[in-house]
């Protein structure tokens, strides 16, 4: 344990098996959440819910399904109480030109990555209030600020996720509930190296021109942020998008003279 900032908080985070929603699991069970895991990924979420501890359980869901949250909400309830914390971080990333995209594979998108975050908010919102309050931080990404071409539909549903998070923030703040998302970068989870076709030690010792820092993050450095905005420290902080990205979306960079 390297603190106790959560301590006596449930925290329920979606898409927890693997990559960043893994390393978000583990910095709030370090902080001391007890922490609920969902995912469909069955296998590799009840061998993080093992190595945590007895401080977490995990919860098959599919986030785009109205049964599977109400199912997911009373396992959490029932095992630790109310969460008082909801991480929305389940997504899927898909590259296509726009012309190819059929209707279908666009829903699928919509369905996990915006859909899933809605339905997150709205089974959450009505315990969290009974229980006082709460935080509620949202995945969005820096596709939610700007463009990314050959992927419309993510780009899309990111940018839904930032609006909506503004909309939470002012209709659940009356009940102490904060609502805020975080935008990461370009990030080296299992999910981006399998579009890639490589492991996430390669992306992490790929250089990254375009971003000043000159690398992609790292789960975990996203993490840290994520894990601010569930606590405390993050109480007079609502309605607004933290982008981690070292520095990709802060603008072009000019040469340096020598």
């Amino acid at each position: 344990m390297s603190g106790a900032r959560l301590a006596g908080k449930t925290a329920l985070v979606t898409g927890a098996a693997r990559g960043l929603g893994a390393s978000v699991a583990r910095r709030l069970a370090a902080e001391g959440a007890n922490t609920v895991l969902t995912d469909v990924l069955d296998t590799e979420g009840e061998a993080l819910a093992a190595e945590i501890g007895a401080g977490a359980i995990y919860v098959h869901l599919d986030v785009s399904s109205e049964t599977g949250w109400r199912e997911a909400l009373g396992a959490a309830r029932a095992r630790f109480g109310i969460p008082q914390v909801l991480v929305n971080n389940a997504g899927i990333y898909r590259t296509m030109p726009l012309e190819q995209i059929s209707t279908a594979e666009y829903l699928e998108v919509v369905g996990i990555n915006q859909l899933g975050c809605f339905l997150g908010m709205r089974t959450c919102a009505g315990p969290m209030r009974e229980a006082g309050g709460g935080s509620i931080v949202n995945i969005a990404s820096t596709a939610g600020i700007e463009g990314v071409g050959g992927a419309l539909h993510y780009t899309a549903t990111k940018h839904a996720v930032i609006g909506m998070t503004k909309v939470a923030a002012l209709e659940l703040a009356a009940a102490r509930i904060r609502v805020n998302a975080v935008c990461p970068g370009a990030m080296a989870t299992p999910l981006i190296a399998a579009v890639y076709g490589t492991s996430t030690a390669n992306l992490l010792a790929m250089p990254l021109p375009n971003a000043p820092l000159g690398r992609m993050g790292s789960p975990d450095e996203v993490a840290r942020t994520v894990v601010f905005l569930a606590g405390d420290e993050s109480s007079y902080t609502s309605g607004s998008a933290f982008v981690v990205d070292g520095g990709l979306t802060a603008g072009e960079s000019v040469p340096q003279e020598s």
